[in-house]
Order: structure tokens, then C-alpha cells, then sequence
């Protein structure tokens, strides 16, 4: 039996710092009618789709920006999305910071994704990887891009789940840039991979980068496709948010590493596909049939080594 659904990128435009909660909600379930209309399946937000992109800014007290994390989701902000949804029967990956409390009472926060099936019932929960940025405040820098100060990397890694009749895998920003995050999910047979991004146009550290942004976002995903047989879904939060440029350019990639759909907005925006995840067999059953090509011997220092070291002189 056909496995097809259609999925939806739910692209935002910016988000002010002063902007509610209960304003971008609203811009969320706009999105939800926008792709009810498309006749959507499964719909997928940016990062933190709820809030700016606060690591712009350093305070030194995180608590300080407690009002942009949530502790329970849904909760009162976030309600009237999952309920709209649910009677839409649309299900989501929804982007936000959480703060999460461990048996020892230690809060933890992380940037993190959660998928709803259509019913409205949670699927799984990814917290991001590889978190970029600095930790302390660095005053050369425009603005600061301070993720580390305020997220710690995800403990569980990646992992993938039975969804919308396929294999599921989720991530985040600047998880799409490295060829583990998506082996690791092949290697879990994921079939569709959902990536929420806010990526800013100038890079400090090299901005001879900056002009090449656009081709390094749709390039780690499309391989990221080809090499692991899945469709990807990269969504944006983009435009000029608090006075910093933001990369737009949502996308769904086939697993040939085709784009098959593609915002042209630097707003909110959805697109969307019909995709049939048998489809992804075109690859997995073939060039990248695993279980017979990969020679897991050649591959140790993936895992035995964490920085580059070159050979002896």
C-alpha cells in the first residue's frame, strides 16, 4: 500500500523581541489554515518559532530570559495551537526553548523540537546537537550569537520515530551542517527528516561565508538526502529580525537531493509537497544500501576522534 502524505514548511518572518506569545501563536495557527488549505498532513515549524532569536543578546543571569523558554508544552501560550491543530488534524514539528527539570531537581535547557501527530498527541522529543556560537560574551562581534550560554547540547543524540506511516527524524540549525546528523538517522532507516533553522546572513567569525550562505544551507541537506534516501524538510525563520538578516529559503528535498519545493518570501509562508516515502527505497534498496556497501572497519576515527589531527611529519 502507497505510503504518501503531504508536509508542509511553515516559514516565518521575523519576530520581535516585545512581540507576545499570544501573537506569534496566532501567526502559527494562520500557518495551520494556510497548510489545511495546501491539504497538509504534517506541518513543520522553524527553531524557537515562538520567540526572537534571543542569543542575539547576552545577559549574564539566563534566568533573566526565563519568558522565552517554556517548561511544559503545550502550556496557556501554546494551547490554542495544538487544539487547532488537533481539530485540523494536522500534525507538527514545533520549535522552542524548554527548560527541563531532571530527577535531581537540576534544570536543563535545551533548544529543542516536538513533533504532534494529527490526534494532537506528542511523538517524540529531539534536543539539539551541535550548538554553535560562543558561551561568553564577546564584545568585537556586531551581535553576539551566544547559543552555548544559553543551551546545552541534547544528552539523547538523534533519534528517529514510526510517524505519518514512515521513519521520522528531526533537527535543528546547526545540526543540517554535519554528515553525522544524518547517518545516524539513516542508520535508523528515517525517512523524513524535519530541520527548523535561524541562521544569520553574517557570519563573524568568516564573512567572506556570507555570500555563500544560501548555497551552504540547501547543499548540506540535499546531501544529506541523497546519501542517507530521505526527504528533508529545512524551514526557516528569516527576514530582518531586530536589525539582523536572517537566511530565508525553506525548503523539501526528495531523496534524489532534488528540491521539490522552495519558499520565495522572506515571511511567513508555507509550502508544500505530496511526497511517497516508498520513494525513498529508489536509494536505500540501491546506491546507498547500507547493510551491503558501508565498510564500518575504515570508519573508526568517526567515533574515536573528536578534532582533526594530520598525520606525523
Amino acid at each position: 500500500m502507497p505510503r504518501r502524505l503531504t508536509v508542509g514548511a511553515a516559514q516565518m518572518g521575523p519576530i520581535a523581541r516585545d512581540e507576545s506569545k499570544s501573537e506569534v501563536v496566532a501567526r502559527l495557527v494562520a500557518l495551520l489554515h494556510e497548510a489545511k488549505n495546501q491539504q497538509v498532513d504534517l506541518l513543520v515549524y522553524p527553531e524557537l518559532a515562538l520567540t526572537t532569536f534571543f542569543p542575539r543578546w547576552f545577559v549574564e543571569d539566563v534566568s533573566e530570559f526565563d519568558h522565552f523558554y517554556h517548561r511544559e508544552m503545550p502550556d496557556a501560550d501554546t494551547k490554542p495551537l495544538f487544539e487547532e491543530a488537533k481539530h485540523l488534524g494536522i500534525g507538527f514539528a514545533l520549535g522552542y526553548a524548554e527548560i527541563a527539570v531532571d530527577g535531581g531537581g537540576v534544570e536543563h535547557r535545551y533548544n529543542t523540537y516536538l513533533l504532534v501527530d494529527g490526534d494532537g498527541g506528542a511523538v517524540g522529543k529531539f534536543r539539539k546537537v551541535h550548538i554553535p556560537g560562543h558561551a561568553q560574551y564577546e564584545p568585537w562581534r556586531q551581535f553576539q550569537h551566544a547559543e552555548r550560554h544559553y543551551f546545552e547540547p541534547g544528552p539523547a543524540g538523534f533519534g528517529a520515530w514510526r510517524a505519518f506511516g514512515g521513519i521520522v527524524g528531526m533537527a535543528i540549525c546547526n545540526d543540517r551542517r554535519w554528515p553525522e546528523t544524518y547517518r545516524v538517522l539513516g542508520l535508523q532507516g528515517a525517512e523524513l527528516i524535519l530541520i527548523g533553522y535561524n541562521t544569520p546572513l553574517y557570519y563573524a567569525p568568516d564573512p567572506t561565508q556570507n555570500a555563500l550562505a544560501g548555497f551552504h544551507n540547501h547543499l548540506v541537506m540535499q546531501a544529506g538526502a541523497y546519501q542517507n534516501g530521505a526527504f528533508v524538510v529545512g524551514v526557516a525563520k528569516g527576514g530582518i529580525e531586530e536589525g539582523v538578516e536572517s537566511l530565508s529559503q525553506s525548503v523539501i528535498i526528495a531523496p534524489s537531493g532534488q528540491i521539490i519545493a522552495q519558499a520565495v518570501t522572506l515571511g511567513d509562508e508555507v509550502v508544500s509537497a505530496a511526497v511517497d516515502l516508498d520513494f525513498c527505497g529508489t536509494y536505500k534498496k540501491t546506491l546507498f544500501d547500507f547493510g551491503y556497501y558501508r565498510m564500518t572497519e575504515a570508519y573508526g576515527l568517526i567515533t574515536e576522534r573528536r578534532g582533526a589531527e594530520p598525520p606525523p611529519e
